[in-house]
């Protein structure tokens, strides 16, 4: 009766196998989660740039380690059961050497053959409690992985937050500041607007409300028979002294507008649609019409405009104020316009 004892105690400790496999299973789990989270950290460190990648980035790093801690915790499970295995274990075991200890006292059976089972089950109960031990270490450990887990999702929540706020208050700045950008330029719009109007009053006044000068939208338009003469480039005595009208006018007005206003009166040439020939001194329109404004631009200058406050600029036929090919259509198209305008 007692061998047969033996052997269903045997068979009822037999669990060491089962422990060795899930500790190794757990061993693997946590250095594979060991490597992703140096992985993750490295990532974090490296990919944190720019507002839109870093929302991206910091959300998927919260679900990957959001992920982690459940099989950790997972993982915390399997050694928790397997700790309670190994308890009941312990507690079968100490029963049976109990158990043994007294058919020994009350002298029934192999006194022997009971001291080896008691001897046997004495030394894997000691291997089962320092087995247990190294467990309860390992819980510990894995508890302890959990909550620095758990500190960095904390910590990649709160940069995402903040990055959050910031990007609202950076939004918010950016929109003040458009409407106050918005307020200035209306503002200058305005007062350019208001010394256009007087340096257009001023011309009106200074040349007499000639037929061929007149006012169209915001510009001054000068025909250009009354500047230059057919196919060149040079003004005419008349134009001269239209022109020197204009660069009073325009010193005038420089005095009185504010320094903030970065102006410029812009020379811009215009033509008919007739081609020229090419055999003259113009290839074609282009070129007399940039040079044309280019001249009254320089004789401006000469009469002390700031360079700096004058542009020229041809446009060729491209223009036109009038349709048509009648000779009426093509006179008015041939023209000098002048607009105060800002830079």
């Amino acid at each position: 009766m007692a061998l047969a004892r033996k052997g269903r105690t045997q068979r009822t400790v037999d669990y060491w196998p089962g422990f060795v496999d899930a500790l190794s299973t757990l061993l693997l789990a946590i250095m594979f989660l060991l490597s992703v989270f140096v992985l993750a950290q490295f990532l974090l460190s490296r990919e944190i740039s720019g507002k839109e990648d870093v929302l991206n980035r910091l959300n998927s790093q919260i679900n990957e380690l959001t992920q982690l801690l459940a099989l950790e915790k997972g993982g915390k499970q399997d050694l928790e059961d397997s700790l309670a295995n190994l308890q009941a274990s312990l507690a079968s075991s100490e029963g049976e050497r109990s158990r043994l200890q007294a058919l020994l006292d009350q002298g029934a059976g192999s006194s022997d053959v009971a001291n080896r089972q008691i001897g046997d089950l004495t030394g894997k109960l000691d291997e089962e409690k320092q087995v247990s031990a190294r467990a309860m270490s390992q819980i510990d450990l894995l508890n302890q992985q959990i909550a620095a887990l758990r500190s960095q999702i904390a910590a990649i929540e709160g940069a995402l937050q903040a990055s959050e706020a910031k990007d609202d208050a950076s939004q918010t700045k950016i929109a003040d500041l458009g409407r106050r950008l918005n307020v200035a330029l209306a503002q200058r719009v305005q007062e350019l607007n208001r010394y256009r109007s007087d340096f257009f009053g001023r011309l009106r006044e200074i040349l007499s409300d000639r037929e061929n000068i007149r006012i169209v939208g915001d510009r001054f338009v000068f025909q250009s028979e009354v500047l230059f003469p057919s196919g060149g480039n040079e003004l005419n005595p008349e134009g001269q002294e239209e022109m020197a009208k204009l660069a009073t006018a325009v010193l005038d007005l420089a005095k009185e507008i504010p320094s903030e206003i970065n102006w410029v009166l812009r020379v811009d040439g215009h033509t008919d649609n007739v081609p020229l020939s090419g055999a003259g001194r113009y290839a074609d329109n282009w070129e007399l019409s940039s040079s044309r404004a280019t001249s009254v631009v320089k004789f401006l200058i000469s009469r002390g405009v700031p360079a700096a406050r004058l542009a020229a600029a041809g446009f060729g036929e491209f223009q036109p104020i009038a349709e048509g090919d009648s000779p009426a259509a093509r006179s008015q198209n041939r023209r000098i316009e002048l607009k105060l305008t800002e830079k």
